[in-house]
């Protein structure tokens, strides 16, 4: 893996060079929430933050999107496909970010089922990661098998070392991004070395066994415990809108009139009453217990079982944001000690 030297004035020339060929997406501050956007200038990137709000997968899987449009006339009816933005790149992205594009790759890109839409926009995308040297209180993602200073997932990963960055390419591609940078020293290796050991330590593990937390989510649907960890979720959807790996939508026919409509595609969510509600008006997860089961078991007993992956990355948005503070570390520590 080569390391390499890029000086934070260099950066601006980076980005130039590549945005003459791609779209550049980075984390920017709009209406006071950090969040990825395209850019036109290295100007415009925050370059201290702790983690977006807005998930970077939705540049991949937009929160909504046109499938299609159509057009009907005398001589048929003509399909309209939206345009896609292809081979962007992502600058700055988190590691627990960069995990989860990995597992929606499974999801998206199967054998099984191959979703054109997010396939076109995710292969020949570019990631260059950022590493999370002061990981917030709410992070865990060492508990989900990543980590802050992870690469899975990355072309390039940087390390922010105060007036430069470490940048260690990862793939064939991250190696010609950094081509006539110098090379990395050792006293710049042993810092990274250090600050990636300083974030480890401030991370606890949540739960031991993760193994032993499947196995025991296998023989809980029906247990008792689902009765009081459900009392406080409002249903309000803000841990699934903010979730890198949840990929749930539902699609709708608009018609703008008789002859012209088109086909839309939503993010949607288990936290929600119509989720599952059936054309007969029979709805199998009638209550908050039976939706937030679903959201514990889809990510660490189900997703594993489909993927051998667990279906989260310890991001902590979903912590951070809870309006009523439920906490998904207490939740799944809560299974593995019962």
């Amino acid at each position: 893996m080569e390391e390499k030297i890029i000086n934070k004035s260099e950066i601006g020339s980076l980005l130039d060079e590549l945005k003459e060929s791609h779209p550049i997406f980075a984390p920017v501050c709009k209406d006071d929430e950090i969040l990825f956007d395209r850019i036109d200038s290295a100007d415009e990137i925050v370059p201290r933050f702790s983690n977006t709000k807005k998930v970077p997968k939705s540049i991949f899987f937009p929160r909504e999107e046109v499938m299609f449009a159509y057009s009907r006339s005398e001589s048929g009816t003509e399909i309209r496909e939206p345009a896609f933005e292809e081979d962007a790149i992502l600058f700055g992205v988190r590691p627990c970010d960069a995990r989860s594009f990995q597992l929606l790759d499974m999801v998206f890109g199967s054998e099984d089922f191959r979703d054109t839409y997010y396939l076109r926009r995710r292969e020949g995308a570019g990631i260059i990661g950022l590493a999370c040297d002061h990981p917030r209180s709410t992070c865990f993602c060492t508990t989900m098998g990543g980590g802050p200073f992870s690469h899975d997932g990355m072309d390039v990963l940087l390390v922010d070392l105060g007036d430069k960055y470490l940048a260690e390419a990862v793939t064939e591609y991250g190696e010609e991004l950094l081509k006539g940078f110098s090379a990395a020293t050792e006293a710049d290796k042993k810092k990274r070395d250090d600050m990636r050991e300083s974030a480890e330590k401030n991370m606890k593990p949540v739960v031991a066994d993760l193994e032993g937390l499947r196995d025991k989510l296998d023989n809980s649907f029906d247990s008792d415990f689902w009765d009081e960890v459900h009392f406080k979720c409002i249903g309000c959807t803000t841990c699934t809108y903010l979730c890198p790996t949840c990929h749930c939508f539902d699609i709708y026919e608009e018609e703008e009139n008789d002859n012209n409509g088109y086909r839309l595609r939503l993010w949607d969510s288990c936290s929600l009453s119509l989720f599952t509600l059936h054309t007969s008006g029979h709805n199998p997860r009638p209550s908050a217990k039976e939706r937030v089961r679903q959201r514990i078991m889809h990510k660490f007993n189900y997703f594993p079982n489909n993927y051998n992956e667990f279906g989260c990355v310890g991001c902590g948005r979903c912590i951070q944001n809870c309006p009523v503070n439920m906490d998904i570390r207490d939740v799944i520590s809560s299974i593995a000690r019962s």
